[in-house]
């Protein structure tokens, strides 16, 4: 089933991209992580399709959704206030949230931010990262020094084939036809080569380190039902002991581990992935 593709204009002037499957009463929204882009989520899309409609987005900065500005950054909250905006234009009467990585905390934070919108919420390995203490002053003025001399022009690889070599170095469980497919849509014609369509300005660390005082407070006031999905083979899953006090935070919570899963689950599993988050999103 091949989506359909839309762009659509927010209140802060940017554009997004975002991809449509199926048809129906409960919308499903779905937000990738770093890096990633709305087709990250196609094979996941396609199954769910079968019983709701369902949109991916591509977030400022990523896919075919615009970079912001001169001058701009990505803060962590312009996504909230980014996916707050999408929802309130596309998601309808009943719609419901998933997010992976990134994106399951850019979710999470909408979820406590709009208690009474969503009517599920599944977070795949998105509760953030382990909390650092640091030197702030130092962390702010890396920020300064980086954001005010990186260049935005992305680095060329010289193909296709190339950048889905790339993602399979990253990411060994890829498969190659799924590495080619990700490769596609996620790079675009520059020079005599392809370049990722993310903006460099991504790869710097931002002024604010995660915070986990801040995230539970949002997780505290999120009143929808919580799946949390992590992959058995992931190389990023929280300690049980740390993950267990963040999702102790939530009201009504269910884990559920794929097995055979590495951290971006939706490729590994995507079978297994869409079984799960379909079960949660059924409504009684």
């Amino acid at each position: 089933m091949s989506p359909r593709s839309r762009r659509i204009a927010l209140p802060t002037g940017l554009t997004y991209h975002l991809l449509e499957w199926g048809a129906g009463d409960h919308t499903l929204v779905l937000v990738h992580g770093f890096l990633d882009l709305a087709w990250g989520w196609a094979e996941v899309a396609e199954r769910l399709a079968e019983r709701f409609r369902v949109i991916a987005v591509d977030l400022r900065g990523h896919g075919d959704s615009d970079w912001i500005g001169a001058g701009g950054y990505y803060h962590f909250f312009d996504y909230v206030a980014d996916l707050d905006a999408v929802i309130d234009r596309v998601g309808g009467d009943l719609v419901s949230v998933a997010g992976h990585s990134m994106g399951g905390t850019i979710v999470s934070y909408w979820a406590g931010t709009r208690p009474s919108r969503p009517a599920r919420v599944a977070l795949l390995e998105g509760l953030g990262i382990p909390e650092a203490s640091g030197d702030l002053p130092a962390r702010a003025r890396g920020w300064i020094d980086t954001w005010s001399t990186t260049a935005r022009t992305p680095k060329v690889m010289a193909s296709i084939d190339d950048a889905a070599a790339r993602l399979r170095r990253h990411d060994p469980r890829l498969t190659e036809a799924r590495a080619r497919a990700l490769a596609a849509h996620g790079t675009r014609a520059l020079g005599d080569g392809v370049a990722w369509k993310h903006d460099p300005l991504h790869l710097t660390q931002g002024p604010y380190p995660f915070r986990l005082d801040a995230a539970t407070s949002f997780w505290r006031a999120v009143t929808a039902p919580v799946l949390y999905l992590d992959g058995g083979a992931s190389t990023l899953r929280l300690p049980d002991d740390d993950l267990g006090r963040r999702l102790a935070c939530f009201a009504d919570v269910r884990r559920h581990t794929i097995p055979d899963a590495g951290h971006m689950l939706m490729r590994h599993a995507p079978a297994a992935v869409a079984d799960a988050l379909a079960t949660h999103f059924t409504l009684d």
